[in-house]
């Protein structure tokens, strides 16, 4: 029996420099809806957008929040020109959205068609992907299953959990 019934993700918050700007490049650029903005009491605010299936993507705006460490806290900028990706315990890395494969070089085709930086599509045995920065530096991927994981051959035959 499972401890925990847990379905999909409900929201994944991430904290934003510029409000404004955010939802402008979530709305306009990605295409999602804004679905809730909150007050929060310090002054700060609280915004949600769609990201289909229930879940929802989240954004804390502080009035005083301190500046983002990017190669620490966050990816850095050089990342996919440095081929250095690692960040700091308990920090995030990148956000992946699924994308259908057939769109994949459409979507990204139309993120430079809208100015926004994005890196060479990168085929694995499971997925196909790019990544790009949203406007506070966040990293984001456009990611495509090639296949489901899971597979006790192809994914789970591994040194890690072989001890």
């Amino acid at each position: 029996m499972k401890e925990f019934e847990l379905g999909n993700i409900n929201h994944l918050a991430l904290v934003c420099k510029d409000v404004k700007n955010t939802i402008d490049f979530y709305t306009t650029t990605l295409g999602l809806s804004l679905i809730k903005i909150m007050e929060m009491p310090n002054g700060g605010k609280h915004f949600f957008f769609d990201i289909g299936n229930g879940g929802a993507l989240a954004f804390f705006w502080f009035p005083n929040a301190p500046e983002a460490a990017p190669g620490i806290a966050s990816m850095s900028p050089d990342a996919h020109l440095t081929g250095n990706i690692a960040t700091a315990h308990a920090s995030m890395n990148h956000v992946a959205f699924n994308v259908p494969l057939e769109k994949l070089e459409e979507y990204r085709e139309n993120l430079i068609a809208q100015g926004v930086q994005v890196t060479p599509i990168s085929r694995a045995d499971f997925i196909s992907s790019f990544y790009f920065f949203d406007p506070n530096g966040i990293l984001l991927e456009f990611a495509a299953n090639v296949r489901a994981l899971g597979d006790p051959v192809l994914d789970l035959q591994h040194s890690l959990i072989q001890s």
